[in-house]
């Protein structure tokens, strides 16, 4: 059986990238081969400051792909920095796994994106490679973010994205327990 052969890509910012790369690592260990793709921009920032490098032998690749971005661009302008990943990465990383697959004799089995990089994910269903999100945050700013929708279906957030004032009462029941009851 080949070894499985996972590409793995984090969303450029500070707290997505070292989460991601301790999953590839933990990959690696197991003996799952793993190609880490940097943007172009941070690839050399990681890639300076990786200290385990020698210890993965060629089970672990850093490769780089552009996200669209002239070097002298800024990155803390998120959206504009989203949008250029969007138009330019999902292509790139489809060239970038069909090279894989042509020159190396483990083709690439799985995609673990950030949750972020949901493009990924949809190129990975693209070429019949299985895939997967990965979180880098907490599971409990995971749920907020799940939560949104219903949030402003419920009127708790409105078109402005706003919270409105949510009063609270505590009522005290015979048995002294207390329930919280929410008075929009």
């Amino acid at each position: 059986m080949a070894t499985p052969h996972v590409v793995v890509i984090p969303y450029p910012a500070q707290g997505h990238v070292i989460p991601i790369l301790e999953l590839a690592q933990r990959l690696v260990q197991q003996g799952v081969r793993v190609t880490f793709v940097n943007t172009d921009f941070n690839h050399k920032r990681v890639t300076s400051n990786w200290l385990d490098k020698d210890s993965f032998g060629d089970l672990m690749q850093m490769v780089s792909i552009s996200d669209g971005l002239e070097p002298w661009d800024n990155r803390s302008d998120i959206y504009k920095l989203t949008l250029s990943i969007m138009q330019t990465m999902p292509h790139k990383l489809e060239e970038l796994i069909e090279t894989i697959n042509k020159e190396d004799s483990s083709k690439v089995t799985c995609v673990i994106a950030d949750g972020c990089m949901g493009w990924a994910i949809r190129v990975a269903k693209k070429m019949g490679i299985k895939r997967a999100a990965f979180w880098p945050a907490s599971v409990a700013t995971l749920a907020s973010f799940l939560s949104f929708q219903k949030l402003i279906d419920d009127g708790i957030i409105n078109e402005k994205g706003e919270f409105k004032l949510i009063k609270i009462t505590i009522l005290t029941t015979l048995c002294n327990k207390n329930y919280i009851r929410y008075k929009l």
